[in-house]
């Protein structure tokens, strides 16, 4: 469980930064989007780091027991997941970046997710045994 919960204190204040981030800057988000849709090299390139960042959870954290730290494995997991999309097809995805651009709704429902999977973790990392 030790690994568990340093693993989750990484990410859960990561994914709140993250959360809070997509919030302050909702109405930037679509031109981030948007740009970052014309740059593949950047999708790319984000892929081979969370490909690097799944793996080194996988590798240490590849557990299915039936408590919270199974969503750390399910992260890690998503990590090298979506790494391999976003190095295997990063022209694709861009063009879906750009289509997705223009929901609003997504962003906020994004930083929603992030924040709450990001609060749940801090708190069984540094929350009471």
């Amino acid at each position: 469980m030790r690994t568990s919960k340093t693993i989750a204190a990484l990410i859960g204040p990561t994914l709140m930064a993250l959360g809070v981030a997509l919030l302050i800057n909702l109405g930037s988000f679509p031109a981030i989007a948007e740009s970052v849709s014309r740059d593949p090299a950047l999708i790319f390139l984000s892929g081979v780091l969370l490909f690097i960042a799944g793996v080194a959870i996988v590798r240490v954290h590849n557990r299915w027991a039936p408590n919270w730290s199974v969503l750390v494995t399910a992260l890690g997991w998503l990590a090298v997941l979506s790494g391999i999309a976003r190095m295997l097809f990063p022209i694709q995805l861009a063009s879906m970046a750009e289509a997705l651009s223009r929901s609003s709704g997504l962003f906020l429902a994004s930083a929603v997710v992030l924040l709450v999977v990001g609060a749940f973790l801090s708190f069984k990392a540094y929350g009471p045994d």
